[in-house]
C-alpha cells in the first residue's frame, strides 16, 4: 500500500521520517504542550510512542500523521486517526487526535489540518463517525473540536480507564461527530 499523504492549503500530513522522533520527544517533553496529559514523555516514551503510532499506520491503514507545512518542512506537530485503545462504552470508535509544538499554536493550524484528517476519515474510510476526548480544562482542544462541527455528547463523558481512580485528569469529556453532519456542514459551504 502507498503511504497515505494528505495537503491542506498550508501544510501535509505525511508519513513518518526516521528524522522525525527527535522533534517529537521535544514537543512531548515541553510541560506547555503536555499540560493536560499526566506527565511529559521521556525521550524513550516519545520513541516507544512514534513506534506504536508507526505500527498503527502498518496494521490499520491509517494513523497520526507528521504536520508539516509546505514551505518550511519538518515536523511541526501530529494529528489524525486512530482507534480507541481501550475499552469505554463508546467504543469500538476511531479518535481524532493531535498535538502542536507550542512555536506553532494560535495560528490555525490544527483545525486546517484536522479538516482534510476527517476528509479522509469520512470519504476514503467511510466511517460512520469521529470521536474526539479530552479533559474538562483542555479548553483550546475542546474549541477545536466545536469549530470541526462535533457535538459534546455529555453522556458519553467518561473517566479514562489508564488513568488510576482518583487522578485528576481521569475525567473526560467526549465530543462525536457523524458522517451525515460532517457532510451537512460540507454542503452548506
Amino acid at each position: 500500500m502507498d503511504p497515505i499523504v494528505l495537503h491542506s492549503a498550508r501544510l501535509r500530513l505525511r508519513p513518518w521520517h526516521d528524522s522525525d522522533p527527535a522533534s517529537f520527544a521535544e514537543m512531548n517533553g515541553d510541560p506547555e504542550v503536555m499540560r493536560h496529559f499526566p506527565a511529559c514523555l521521556s525521550t524513550a516514551e516519545s520513541d516507544a510512542l512514534a513506534q506504536r503510532v508507526r505500527a498503527h499506520f502498518a496494521e490499520h491503514g491509517f494513523g497520526a500523521w507528521v504536520l508539516e507545512r509546505h514551505d518550511q518542512p519538518g515536523l511541526i506537530g501530529v494529528l489524525g486517526l486512530l482507534r480507541v485503545g481501550f475499552e469505554a462504552p463508546f467504543t469500538p470508535a476511531v479518535e481524532i487526535t493531535y498535538r502542536l509544538h507550542r512555536a506553532f499554536w494560535r495560528q490555525g493550524y490544527v483545525l486546517e489540518a484536522a479538516q482534510a484528517a476527517l476528509a479522509f476519515a469520512f470519504e476514503r474510510l467511510q466511517l460512520d463517525e469521529v470521536v474526539a476526548f479530552t479533559v474538562p480544562a483542555n479548553l483550546p482542544s475542546r474549541s477545536v473540536m466545536q469549530r470541526l462541527g462535533m457535538r459534546h455528547d455529555s453522556a458519553g463523558d467518561f473517566e479514562h480507564p489508564r488513568l488510576p481512580v482518583g487522578h485528576p485528569l481521569r475525567p473526560h469529556v467526549l465530543y462525536r461527530l457523524a458522517r451525515q453532519q460532517w457532510q451537512e456542514r460540507i454542503d452548506e459551504r
